[in-house]
């Protein structure tokens, strides 16, 4: 296994590594992009040519079994680097090519360019066995993905630039020696490309594949369905997308007739696509894996399949063609180029690191027997089918409609790909179409970059605000942050998820049990609200914690998870305890629990020697959660509190409205014979006095006969003895929070009443 670089040398790498990357990019744009092939179409090259051409970059990958013996004798890096000079060397025949073409030579001229590529692409293919070892030791780490596609976003950029610069040159009607100064900037450029990636840390050698031919390899490939099926799908991809941006140039000259400097321009916003994909891929590999990326770009490539075959031959508007070309060039790169760049990613996530060289060697030998059969035998059909049909525009529906029905197998074949820790199809979708986990993923990405702890914290904190399942692994890493505020913040995040998932439940209940007077009180939070029912055994224990707040919190998560057993503790607690955040915790626990044999236990709380004022409101909130009347009453105690004389006259609004709510729905409509009707009637009639005479008098005799008479059908004989009789408790009466509570309560049961008798009519 190749051994990992420090964090110091593995950033040095990565720098020469892109510097190597942005001149080899600017090279092949030079020595193998479009330019070549532009190259040959002036001179009067046919679509089989064209094909050969483009077969000869897939060629290369034949070769790699050469580089793999000569890798038993010298190190990786040195043949990657001797390689790469030669093939820049290789391509001096070009240079003579438009000599022999003004000679009146033109097969020769043809032949030069022929040999050239050839030459260039041999010593690549040779050179090619340095390659995925290489990126596979400078993409260790939690980001491979995303430096892999880095790497794919930079050969993008930078081939883009060239290729407009390559459009500028060209213009209408270059000369064809302006196509040799090109290519001769391009050796320069590549010869000092191979030089400088000499200093590049060298990869360990792989010694279990030294004793193996590329057939034994393929063997072993094929044993393993995961990857059987992955070669499968290897092989169409590259055909399909082999074919299919190949002769994008070819269509364009022949079907429209445009010039090549036009035809150079729609290339660059071909680079466009492939640059804004990898940005995308970038942007979302690490955080929803490479399977369901894969088969995004599959099928934005089949989509692009379809305007080939059915754009309308009659249109002859210039800049209707103009924007279709263009659009063209862009998706067809945008979804195929795509393709194979996440395929590369999937590929090395799916091949162990010390089996690197020997799979990558098969990765490469089946990308290139697939590209190489699908560009020459697409250009011997374009030919074939253009001399047969007589039309250039039919013979390329025909070819490109071929490409769609493989398309659909290639979109059924994907099902059987192994995921690779990646979310699922629909899942990964519901991702790209939210802007929360498109926040959430921006949100991590400055979280990766951050070096200062408060911006730290204060990113962690954007998140709490943006829940989403992709921050979780992130937030887990931050848990074991040195810094006290960040590991708060990552927990109080993690508890803003909708779903904590097993790592991060594993990962809460080591911190209740290791971080005790730190986050310990945090993570029991956290557990607790979202139903961790594991944790109940060890949230037992902490309940008796010398961490009062952790303490508290395993109190209310035991009471949040529903452990009903643990209930006679907490009213130990209520008795022995002195501390008033334990007090609290217990009293909201009850409020949780919802019993109703919790009420005397709240009231008796109330009765002690000065309770403190919060732990008053905690018993009355809690007494309201057991009577279910917490939502509408929480807004009432606010205001009481805010100003406490307001009081009584909360309480009589209170009663005045639901005398106003029974008059609407049963006043006018009473039944006077019916006893029921009578007896809530009175009920209503009775209410407001009653609750003056308890608010603002302390004289509950009225309220208590006035509980005494509710029927059973809306309120239960237990709740109706313990309520009737604290009213008439002098102790009780000296809490003008439990009156407004009282008063609350029966106006609500006077309502519930009503709606019940009016349902009843």
């Amino acid at each position: 296994m190749p051994a990992a670089l420090s964090p110091y040398r593995l950033g040095k790498a990565r720098d020469l590594y892109n510097i190597f990357n942005i001149i080899n990019a600017f090279a092949w744009q030079l020595l193998a992009g479009n330019v070549i092939t532009l190259f040959a179409l002036r001179m009067g090259a046919n679509s089989t040519y064209v094909g050969t051409l483009s077969a000869l970059v897939y060629v290369a990958f034949f070769f790699l079994p050469v580089g793999k013996l000569l890798s038993r004798r010298f190190p990786l890096v040195k043949i990657f680097s001797v390689a790469w000079v030669t093939r820049s060397v290789s391509m001096t025949p070009l240079l003579f090519a438009p000599f022999a073409y003004a000679a009146g030579d033109r097969d020769t001229a043809l032949l030069l360019i022929l040999l050239g590529v050839s030459l260039f692409h041999i010593t690549r293919g040779i050179g090619l066995i340095g390659n995925n070892p290489i990126l596979s030791l400078l993409a260790s780490g939690p980001d491979r993905g995303s430096y892999m596609t880095q790497v794919q976003i930079v050969n993008s950029a930078v081939g883009m630039f060239a290729g407009f610069l390559i459009a500028l040159l060209l213009g209408q009607d270059p000369p064809l020696f302006l196509y040799a100064i090109i290519v001769a900037v391009g050796i320069g450029a590549g010869v000092f490309s191979g030089i400088l990636v000499r200093k590049v840390p060298e990869p360990e050698t792989e010694d279990g594949g030294k004793g193996k031919n590329i057939f034994a390899v393929v063997r072993e490939a094929f044993s393993q369905p995961s990857l059987r099926n992955f070669i499968y799908i290897l092989i169409m991809v590259s055909l399909v997308s082999g074919v299919s941006r190949t002769f994008m140039v070819v269509y364009s000259r022949s079907v429209f007739n445009q010039s090549d400097g036009m035809v150079a321009m729609f290339a660059v916003f071909g680079g466009l696509g492939t640059l804004i994909i990898g940005l995308l891929i970038k942007f979302l590999v690490d955080r929803i894996g490479s399977k369901p990326i894969f088969i995004v770009c599959i099928i934005l490539g089949f989509l692009s399949l379809f305007p080939v075959v059915f754009f309308p031959v009659t249109v002859t508007d210039y800049t209707t063609i103009m924007l279709y070309l263009f659009s063209l060039f862009f998706m067809m790169n945008f979804g195929w180029h795509g393709a194979e760049g996440i395929m590369q990613t999937y590929f090395m996530g799916l091949i162990p690191s010390e089996k690197m060289m020997d799979m990558g060697m098969v990765y490469f030998f089946f990308f290139g027997i697939a590209g190489a059969l699908g560009a020459l035998s697409g250009g011997a059909f374009l030919d074939l089918a253009t001399a047969i049909t007589g039309s250039t525009i039919i013979s390329f529906r025909i070819l490109y409609s071929i490409m769609i029905i493989i398309s659909v197998v290639i979109l059924f074949r994907m099902k059987k790909l192994v995921p690779l820790g990646a979310l699922p199809f629909m899942g990964a979708l519901e991702v790209m179409f939210s802007f929360r986990d498109l926040k959430a993923i921006s949100l991590l990405e400055k979280l990766n970059k951050t070096r200062d702890s408060s911006e730290e914290a204060a990113i962690l904190g954007a998140l709490q605000d943006t829940p989403s399942r992709l921050a979780i692994q992130g937030l887990l890493n931050r848990v074991k942050s040195p810094r006290l505020a960040i590991r708060m913040e990552s927990i109080r995040a993690i508890d803003a998820m909708d779903h904590l998932g097993e790592e991060a439940e594993k990962a809460l209940l080591e911190d209740i049990i290791n971080n005790q007077y730190t986050t310990a009180y945090r993570s029991a939070r956290t557990l607790g609200n979202h139903g961790v029912f594991a944790a109940i055994p060890v949230l037992r224990e902490l309940a008796k914690s010398s961490d009062y707040m952790l303490a508290g919190e395993a109190i209310i998560s035991l009471a949040k998870l529903g452990d009903t057993a643990f209930k006679p503790e907490l009213e130990k607690i209520i008795n022995e305890t002195f501390n008033p955040r334990l007090k609290m915790a217990a009293v909201e626990a009850f409020g949780i629990y919802g019993f109703e044999d919790s009420l005397p236990m709240l009231l008796d709380v109330l009765r002690g020697a000065n309770p403190p004022p919060y732990l008053r409101d905690e018993v009355i909130l809690s007494m309201a959660s057991i009577l279910d009347i917490q939502t509408k009453f929480y807004p009432l105690l606010v205001r009481f509190l805010a100003d406490k004389s307001l009081a009584p006259t909360l309480a009589m609004d209170e009663a005045e409205a639901a005398y106003e709510f029974y008059m609407s729905a049963l006043g006018r409509k009473r039944n006077k014979k019916d006893a029921k009707q009578n007896a809530l009637y009175n009920q209503a009639k009775t209410l407001q006095y009653a609750v003056s005479e308890y608010v603002r008098h302390s004289k509950g005799s009225h309220l208590n006969k006035w509980i005494l008479m509710l029927p059973d059908e809306v309120v239960s004989a237990y709740v109706q003895i313990v309520l009737s009789e604290s009213v008439l408790d002098d102790e009780l009466n000296n809490h003008p929070r439990l009156k407004l509570l009282i008063a609350h309560w029966t106006a609500h049961v006077l309502r519930k009443w009503t709606n019940k008798s009016k349902n009843n009519q």
